[in-house]
């Protein structure tokens, strides 16, 4: 049986496996959302090869009218018949300036989390609502009609409080904001059927520690430290491979009926984080 994907953020990371894995079915059509077109159609050519069933369209969440051109060219690809069975809502805007650092850091820098929580806002929250209502035509014309957006644990109160988890301020709280929109969207359209949810896709190393400071590499051994006292068998970050092993099968199996509507939850499909 073929299925459409429709996946945000697909130039690197979580998002590139996403399309590797994907579209490595030739029954799939898989459709990537990108700022950059022009760099990323290089790098599928250079890593995957010649996918036919694999598209890279321009699609930009700090743009509305990007977004409306990449609905319309979706459906210019599907034609009429067709419609999205997943929308993979992964795109998100994170600084390295706030990764590694407490929201104290910016004390005395109120222009800085202006800036930060302004922008985070802009991608990670305003900008999913456009893609969610361009896109949701497309979805509904679907019969699986599922919306994912790939949220973090960072936005889990729980687990920020139980192991005191101070840097990513801005991140996190627009992530926890999305989960909240997710949830709204949930109850406004689970009575058609259409399954909203979000879920983080586990701590995964996508290179992006690699070269950081020394007071980065602290924080992330604290957060470390920190993550063995919550789960004692932790043994570091996993792969984009497997973490779209373990959302596809979540995703999979996630229904309206079986009451995933507006849920937040792991890669694994509870409330365990890592």
């Amino acid at each position: 049986m073929s299925t459409v994907y429709v996946i945000t953020g697909v130039s690197k990371g979580i998002g590139f496996e996403l399309v590797k894995q994907l579209s490595q079915e030739p029954k799939n059509t898989v459709i990537g959302l990108v700022r950059d077109k022009t760099g990323t159609d290089k790098k599928v050519a250079a890593e995957l090869g010649k996918r036919p069933n694999l598209h890279i369209v321009r699609g930009d969440l700090e743009s509305y009218e990007s977004l409306k051109e990449a609905a319309a060219e979706t459906e210019s690809i599907l034609g009429n018949d067709k419609g999205v069975d997943y929308l993979v809502a992964n795109a998100a805007y994170m600084v390295d300036e706030e990764a590694y650092v407490g929201i104290d850091h910016f004390r005395d820098r109120p222009s800085d989390i202006d800036r930060l929580a302004h922008k985070s806002n802009q991608t990670n929250v305003v900008g999913n609502i456009h893609l969610f209502q361009l896109f949701l035509p497309l979805v509904q014309k679907s019969s699986t009609k599922k919306v994912i957006a790939i949220s973090t644990g960072m936005a889990d109160l729980d687990l920020i409080n139980e192991i005191d988890i101070t840097y990513g301020a801005m991140y996190s709280a627009s992530k926890a904001a999305l989960n909240i929109i997710v949830a709204k969207f949930a109850a406004q359209y689970k009575n058609e059927g259409v399954l909203f949810f979000s879920m983080s896709p586990g701590l995964v190393d996508t290179g992006k520690t690699d070269g950081i400071p020394p007071e980065a590499q602290e924080a992330l051994g604290k957060f470390a430290q920190g993550l063995l006292t919550y789960a004692p068998d932790f043994r570091g970050p996993i792969t984009p491979e497997q973490s779209v092993k373990h959302m596809k099968d979540v995703w999979t199996k996630a229904s309206v009926q079986d009451g995933w509507s507006g849920k937040f939850v792991s890669h694994y499909g509870n409330k365990k984080w890592v």
